[in-house]
C-alpha cells in the first residue's frame, strides 16, 4: 500500500466531500456526514489504515440537515424538538447520480468497489441505501439507529442488495433512558438474525454508550468489509 494521503476536497452538486486515503486504491468508502464529523476524517482514516492493512479511498460527502436529509421517512422527534424530514430519498438520488459518477470519473480504480457506511442516522441511511439500489457491494453500518420507527418491518420487505453488512452497536447503548431509543439493541440483533439468513452479515458489540469511540467504530466497519470477499 502506497503511502497514506489526504486526497483533498471536491465539491459536487454543490456538496462538500473531503477525501483521504489512496486514489488508487482496492475500494472506494462513502460515508455520509455532518460538518462536525468532517473534522474527525483524519483519525477515521487511520484508523482504517491501522486495522485493514488494506488501501483504499475514503470520500465523506457533508449533509445541511441530518435528520432531514438521511430519514427514509418522516417520524416526529425522538430527542429535543426537531422531528425527521425523511428526505433520504433525494439525498440517495445525489448520490447515485451526482455523486458516484463524478467519483468514477476521477477515481475510477477505487471506484470498482464500492462500501456504503455511516455513523448513528448515516449508519441507518447506508443500510437503507443499500436496498433501495445495487450500487453497493458492502454496507458498514456502525451503531445505525435502528430503533427508527417503522425500520424493522421496513427491513423485512425490502432485502438488502449489498452482499456484506457490517453492523456494531455500543454495550451501553440499549440502557438508554428514552424509551424508543432504548429498541435498539433488540432491532440490532432481530436485524442481525435477519440479514444473517442470506448475505455476509457480522454484529460487533463495542464498549460505551451511543458517543463513544464514533471514529474508530466507523473505521472497525469499513475496515471489516475490506477484508471481506469481493
Amino acid at each position: 500500500m502506497g503511502e497514506f494521503q489526504n486526497a483533498g476536497n471536491l465539491e459536487i452538486a454543490g456538496r462538500r466531500c473531503a477525501l483521504a486515503g489512496d486514489p488508487d486504491g482496492k475500494a472506494l468508502l462513502l460515508q455520509l456526514t455532518d460538518a462536525r464529523e468532517l473534522e474527525d476524517l483524519p483519525e477515521e482514516a487511520e484508523h482504517i489504515r491501522r486495522l485493514s492493512g488494506e488501501s483504499f479511498l475514503l470520500a465523506a460527502c457533508c449533509v445541511e440537515d441530518w435528520n432531514d436529509e438521511l430519514s427514509p421517512w418522516p417520524a416526529p422527534a425522538v430527542f429535543g424538538k426537531q422531528g425527521f424530514g425523511g428526505h433520504a430519498a433525494a439525498t440517495l438520488h445525489f448520490v447515485t447520480a451526482e455523486l458516484l459518477p463524478a467519483l468514477e470519473q476521477r477515481f475510477p480504480a477505487a471506484s470498482r468497489r464500492r462500501i456504503v457506511g455511516g455513523y448513528s442516522l448515516a449508519g441507518l441511511f447506508a443500510l437503507w441505501a443499500a436496498c433501495e439500489t445495487e450500487a453497493f457491494d458492502a454496507v458498514a453500518a456502525a451503531s445505525p439507529s435502528v430503533w427508527y420507527p417503522g425500520w424493522l418491518d421496513y427491513a423485512r420487505e425490502h432485502p438488502i442488495r449489498a452482499g456484506h453488512v457490517y453492523l456494531s452497536l455500543g454495550d451501553a447503548e440499549e440502557r438508554a433512558r428514552n424509551p424508543v431509543l432504548a429498541r435498539v439493541g433488540d432491532a440490532i440483533c432481530e436485524l442481525h438474525r435477519m440479514l444473517a439468513a442470506s448475505v455476509d452479515c457480522t454484529l460487533e458489540w463495542n464498549p460505551g454508550n451511543h458517543f463513544r469511540d464514533a471514529p474508530l467504530r466507523t473505521a472497525k466497519g469499513f475496515a471489516a468489509m475490506l477484508k471481506s470477499a469481493v
